[in-house]
């Protein structure tokens, strides 16, 4: 089995663009899922958009993700988007022509007590008033999912047509489909900064040269706060390195995807298993933390149990980045070109021990790779997506605090159509960057995952 099956994504030769273009009508900042779900429907309207990427499509977390494609559990802001997008997964494939390893397999979060039980049952609330297929269930309908695995669980919250797709094919397929529609991506092009006229978003200047346009979209994942930065935009946003493993194929009565507080796992299209550990991330103290950490207090409260902080060198690092550079120079984003994490290792030894624990059947497959990756966190673990109305012709996508792939499609849509004027139907005024300046109580409802 190939080692490198999914840090081939992000472990190739840079390839970067011939020529830039002159002119573009839209320039859409960063290679993830969002960003070519965006590029991908701007150019399906004939619309000129250029898409520049620092390092790899896909190279850092929109690769390195769970793969979990689900509506179940979300912040009840984030279900409408998330439904549309879940429409767009089940036809991407034939839509695009390229396989992206979607399979609607359902997902389930199973409860090993009284209490997780209850905490659970009170998201049908939510799944009723959206019509969604979600309930609870147990005995021999949770052994019909996880097999003997069943008797540690009391029951669980279930969604029979939630998903899961390959994140090392999803978002480079989009990518090339954008480009077959018209397109322009390019990779190893940094966006070094925005040039302006009369307070106006005139043109971007790339590593490569500078395009003329009148619209950017910044979708830079954990590189947004340090670009908006860069232009006097304060963005508050917190990065944790969530570690996560794949294994040779093996037999399982596994169906779909499961997840509890020791395990996060799905099927693979290889036969194998994604797994991570159910709630461990590591959040390295930062610069930044310390700058955002009244408006992440919230979150930190409900992840507490979770979160791994440690403190060392990357506060140092962060420290001594430029937040500003010249423009005809080497910014931050060239100097790194994909910001890629070692796994840890005693989070490797957790999940290899729950694994076994959880699926016996499982305690001997091997793990034939790991991987890490850095998740890009908003205060309210829920996306930024808006205009910046102190400059105009700039806006922001960014924040999905590890839902992003699964939203990917759907925010594509939503955030093609803001750009454009459009009414997709989406309503993303939840989602302003504002909320977190204008004394709107920071409440998180989900987790980071």
């Amino acid at each position: 089995m190939t080692a490198d099956l999914v840090s081939a994504t992000w472990s190739g030769i840079l390839e970067p663009p011939a020529t830039c273009p002159e002119a573009a009508d839209i320039v859409i900042i960063g290679g993830g899922i969002v960003g070519v779900s965006t590029a991908w429907f701007l150019a399906r309207q004939g619309i000129r958009v250029a898409l520049c990427e620092k390092g790899f499509i896909a190279g850092e977390q929109s690769g390195r993700n769970w793969g979990w494609v689900r509506v179940q559990g979300r912040d009840p802001r984030e279900v409408p988007m998330m439904i549309e997008s879940l429409r767009i997964w089940r036809t991407l494939a034939e839509d695009i022509g390229e396989d992206v390893g979607f399979i609607p397999g359902g997902c389930l979060y199973p409860a090993r007590t009284q209490q997780e039980l209850a905490s659970l049952e009170t998201w049908q609330d939510v799944a009723q008033e959206y019509n969604l297929p979600t309930c609870m269930i147990s005995g021999d309908d949770l052994a019909a999912q996880v097999g003997t695995a069943a008797s540690q669980w009391l029951g669980g919250l279930y969604t029979h047509n939630d998903g899961r797709a390959e994140p090392h094919k999803a978002a480079p397929a989009i990518g090339r489909a954008a480009v077959r529609a018209g397109a322009n991506l390019m990779t190893a092009c940094a966006v070094r900064g925005i040039e302006t006229e009369a307070g106006n978003v005139s043109a971007v200047v790339t590593e490569h040269g500078t395009i003329k346009t009148s619209t950017v979209l910044c979708a830079a994942g954990a590189w947004s706060s340090l670009f908006c930065g860069s232009l006097g935009i304060s963005l508050p946003q917190l990065k944790v390195r969530g570690t996560v493993a794949r294994t040779a194929p093996a037999k399982s009565a596994l169906r779909g995807n499961v997840f509890d507080h020791r395990i996060g796992i799905r099927p693979r299209q290889d036969g194998g298993f994604t797994v991570a550990h159910g709630t461990l991330i590591d959040h390295s103290i930062t610069p930044a933390t310390l700058r955002y950490a009244r408006k992440f207090l919230p979150a930190l409260k409900g992840e507490i149990r979770s979160l791994r902080i440690s403190f060392g060198k990357d506060f140092f690092d962060e420290l001594k980045m430029p937040k500003r550079w010249l423009l005809d120079t080497e910014s931050p984003f060239e100097a790194m070109r994909v910001l890629n994490p070692e796994p840890n290792p005693k989070v490797l030894a957790s999940i290899r021990k729950n694994l076994a624990e959880t699926f016996p059947e499982l305690a001997n497959v091997e793990i034939v790779e790991a991987w890490a990756g850095m998740v890009e966190t908003s205060p309210d673990v829920v996306p930024i997506i808006c205009a910046e109305d102190t400059l105009p012709g700039f806006f922001i996508a960014t924040g999905f605090s590890g839902h992003g792939f699964g939203l990917g499609p759907g925010a594509g849509k939503a955030i093609a159509a803001m750009l454009t004027g459009d009414d997709v139907g989406i309503d993303l005024s939840a989602f302003k960057l504002s909320r977190f300046f204008d004394g709107s109580p920071i409440r998180p409802y989900s987790l980071v995952v």
